[in-house]
């Protein structure tokens, strides 16, 4: 499919101006040879919408009132002022509007390639590190993995990129839904999991930031865990064997949850009332025996990891 916007591309600039020119040229002089029948003034209008993509705002302005001054003479009405000064205006203005038009098209194009350009080079050096290396996007999604992510995390399809970061690392999930507030960069010392659901403790050292519109979040992750992985598999399946029952409202908000939904999400997705899922979060905060949404989640997946 032709798009129209090649034709302002800068590799065109000299052919495209040529042929903007050709066109007032034939114009002027097919409006003479007519002058005493019809007037072709108006025709002006195209060739000045083609150069304006690459003329400079005054000499498009310039380049409208002479083509008005050219339909003037060649007019077969009597000469007017006002008619020339309206001439001026419908030519400069449509000139200038098109010009506008292809500057912002061009920034666009320019700030999309400079983002590819960047996520490029942010994918390489994720991959190419030693370190655990992820980013993860607005909606708590990883988007970029290392191999030493995946290894640190083993996630049970293989997979890292496209599963939410709430099934590893919880806490992390919360510190990017503050998008509210201002790119900041931080370290934390929290618990994960791996897909397993074997618990690790973890160093984060991670910063928001932002690509487009949209807030991220890129994170160096190290496995600082003391004890041993025998201790690790035992406290594990004693807190399976121990853990409360839930019924399937329960369940269901617990899952949505551990996604890193809020409230009312959870309430558009269980088709209940907000004050619903605040009743079961609480009955959910009593069974788990915790005060924080962080702890719930943290809890879920050690615990309940193989119903979610």
């Amino acid at each position: 499919m032709w798009h129209l916007e090649r034709v302002w591309e800068e590799r065109n600039q000299a052919a495209v101006l040529l042929v903007s020119g050709s066109i007032i040229v034939m114009i002027a002089v097919a409006d003479w040879w007519t002058m005493p029948y019809v007037s072709l003034g108006f025709l002006y209008l195209f060739p000045i919408m083609l150069g304006a993509g690459f003329l400079p705002r005054w000499l498009v302005a310039l380049l409208g009132a002479g083509c008005a001054v050219l339909s003037e003479v060649f007019s077969s009405l009597d000469r007017s002022t006002v008619r020339l000064a309206f001439e001026t205006l419908a030519l400069s203005g449509c000139g200038l509007f098109v010009g506008e038009l292809v500057r912002n098209r061009r920034l666009t194009l320019d700030a999309q390639e400079r983002l590819k350009e960047e996520q490029e080079r942010l994918k390489i050096l994720v991959e190419t590190s030693p370190a655990a290396i992820v980013t993860i996007d607005e909606r708590g999604f990883i988007e970029l993995a290392n191999h030493a992510a995946a290894e640190l995390m083993a996630p049970r399809e293989g997979k890292l990129v496209g599963s939410p970061i709430a099934a590893f690392l919880p806490d992390l999930h919360h510190a990017l839904r503050w998008e509210e507030a201002p790119q900041f960069r931080a370290t934390m010392q929290c618990r994960g999991h791996r897909g397993s659901g074997e618990p690790f403790t973890a160093d984060v050292w991670f910063s928001t930031y932002k690509y487009g519109p949209n807030p991220k979040l890129a994170a160096i992750i190290a496995d600082v865990t003391e004890e041993t992985g025998a201790a690790n598999s035992h406290a594990f399946h004693a807190e399976h064997q121990e853990r409360p029952l839930l019924s399937d409202r329960e369940m269901n908000v617990l899952r949505l949850l551990v996604q890193g939904f809020a409230n009312k999400e959870i309430a558009t997705h269980m088709e209940v009332s907000e004050s619903t899922v605040k009743n079961t979060l609480q009955q959910l905060f009593a069974k788990a025996n915790v005060r924080t949404r962080a702890q719930l989640v943290r809890v879920a997946l050690e615990q309940y990891r193989d119903l979610l």
